[in-house]
C-alpha cells in the first residue's frame, strides 16, 4: 500500500513541480515586503487556508456561558455541548446548539424564552472553550501533546502551543496529517519557509496531527514524505 502511495505521489510530486515552478523561480528573486498569503484555488489550498472565524459553527465538547440579561438565574456561566449537540437551558430544556453560529444560537434562545416565560428576552452566548478543537503535536519538538487551540489558529499556532521545535529538528520536514470522510490528507511544510512568509500558513482542523521530523515515524512514512512535494498541497494517501 505505501508502495503504492509512493509511486502515486511521484507523479503527483512531478506535476506539483510543473505548477510551482513559477513559484520556486520567484522565490529567488524575493524582496523584503508583505508576502502574499493568498491561497490559489488551481492547487486546492482554498479551504486548508481561509479562516473563516466569524462563521464559526458549534461542535460538540464546546463550551459555552449563556447569559440571560435582567435574569441571572437563568444565566449559565459554563455549560458544555452533548456528543449528541446540544445543550440544556433553564425552563427551555435541551436545545440543538452543534451546528449553529454564536448569532443563531442566540437568536432561537431569545424565540423559545418570548414564546412562554419573558418579553424581549435579550441573550448574550460565548465561547468559554473550544474543547472540540484538539491538535495534536509530535515529533522534535520541546513539548509534544495534544492542545487545545482557537479556530483560525495556524500551523504556526499550533507548533507555538508545542513551544517550538527543538534546535537539532529538520523543519524542513513538517507534515499536517488530516482525517476527513474521503480518507487521510497530509501535506508537507517547509516550516522556515512557512515563518519567513514564503510559504503559506495552513490553518488547522480539529483532528490535525502535525509531525515535525521524520526521526519517530516509521520507514514507509519517512519514504512516503520524503516523496511529497513540499508545496502546501493536502494529498490523500
Amino acid at each position: 500500500m505505501i508502495v503504492q502511495n509512493l509511486l502515486r505521489i511521484g507523479h503527483l510530486a512531478g506535476a506539483a513541480v510543473l505548477l510551482a515552478c513559477t513559484g520556486c523561480t520567484a522565490s529567488s528573486t524575493i524582496t523584503p515586503g508583505m508576502a502574499n498569503s493568498l491561497p490559489d484555488a488551481s492547487l486546492g489550498q482554498t479551504d486548508a487556508f481561509s479562516s473563516n472565524i466569524e462563521n464559526y459553527l458549534l461542535r460538540p465538547a464546546d463550551k459555552l456561558s449563556v447569559l440571560v440579561f435582567r435574569e441571572e438565574q437563568l444565566s449559565i456561566p459554563d455549560i458544555s455541548i452533548s456528543t449528541e449537540g446540544r445543550i440544556s437551558i433553564p425552563l427551555v430544556g435541551p436545545i440543538q446548539a452543534a451546528g449553529m453560529s454564536i448569532g443563531e444560537l442566540e437568536v432561537e434562545i431569545e424565540r423559545l424564552y418570548n414564546a412562554r416565560y419573558l418579553r424581549e428576552a435579550d441573550v448574550a452566548v460565548n465561547v468559554v472553550e473550544y474543547a472540540s478543537h484538539i491538535v495534536t503535536v509530535e515529533g522534535a519538538v520541546k513539548k509534544p501533546g495534544m492542545f487545545t487551540f482557537r479556530p483560525g489558529t495556524r500551523l504556526t499556532g499550533g507548533l507555538s502551543l508545542a513551544e517550538g521545535p527543538v534546535r537539532e529538528a529538520d523543519i524542513r520536514q513538517v507534515a499536517v496529517f488530516r482525517d476527513t470522510a474521503e480518507g487521510t490528507l497530509i501535506a508537507k511544510f517547509d516550516y522556515a519557509q512557512v515563518r519567513a512568509g514564503l510559504m503559506l500558513d495552513p490553518v488547522l482542523l480539529p483532528g490535525d496531527r502535525i509531525v515535525v521530523g521524520t526521526d519517530n515515524l516509521s520507514q514507509g512514512w519517512q519514504d512516503l514524505l520524503r516523496a511529497l512535494p513540499a508545496f502546501a498541497i493536502f494529498t490523500q494517501i
